[in-house]
């Protein structure tokens, strides 16, 4: 088992990681303007089980791989990037065919559902390496010289949880700005700014170097 106190403070520099600008904070913020609470929750749930499946694969060796071919680690790293644009683009199509209303008008309004948000959430955190190098580099300094895989898997479910926590919280403020954000106006702002930010993004990822 691994020591509570060792547990504390890896979910605390797991909180502090998610919380860094990125991606991932993107994805939940429009997903919480897109499709409220629900949404944005369904997002961050997305996004951790993202976290959990990249700490298991380093659990089995699967991201040692990965990140030791350059050729692996490219091609992933350029269909996370071309999924970041495809949001990005989708936001901006939003914005220019400017269906909006003040989300106190349901009828004919079409939010983000649920699931569709899980999924986007998900796949950013999966299309991802640079999260398996972030755990690479982490997990050692956690674990025991001589770690076993339980504990690995430990880290993993805590790290999970980590994530959850923040995402949930991230999209339970969004939530609560409702009011706020329910003005056609300020969302088609918003769609217009974040899609600026996942294209850039995924600019960003396609020309970095592993």
């Amino acid at each position: 088992m691994i020591p509570g106190a060792t547990a504390a403070s890896f979910l605390l520099v797991v909180v502090l990681g998610a919380m860094s600008p990125g991606p991932d904070f993107v994805v939940v913020t429009r997903s919480a303007l897109a499709g409220g609470r629900r949404a944005g929750i369904a997002a961050g749930t997305g996004i951790a089980l993202g976290v959990f499946a990249w700490v298991v694969a380093i659990a089995l060796g699967v991201a040692a791989v990965l990140t030791a071919s350059a050729v692996a680690f490219t091609v992933v790293k350029l269909a996370g990037a071309a999924y970041l644009v495809v949001l990005g683009v989708k936001a901006w199509l939003a914005v220019r065919r400017g269906e909006y209303r003040d989300l106190t008008e349901t009828t004919g309004v079409r939010r983000l559902e649920a699931g569709a948000a899980f999924r986007q959430g998900l796949v950013t955190n999966l299309l991802n390496p640079k999260v398996a190098v972030y755990f690479l580099a982490l997990l050692p300094q956690f674990l025991p010289a001589d770690g076993s895989t339980l504990q690995t898997l430990e880290l993993a479910a805590i790290a999970t949880a980590g994530t959850v926590l923040w995402f949930v919280t991230l999209a339970v403020v969004v939530g609560a700005l409702k009011r706020f954000f329910s003005a056609g106006r300020v969302r088609r702002g918003l769609d217009a700014l974040l899609g600026t930010v996942l294209v850039a993004l995924g600019l960003k990822v396609a020309a970095e170097t592993a």
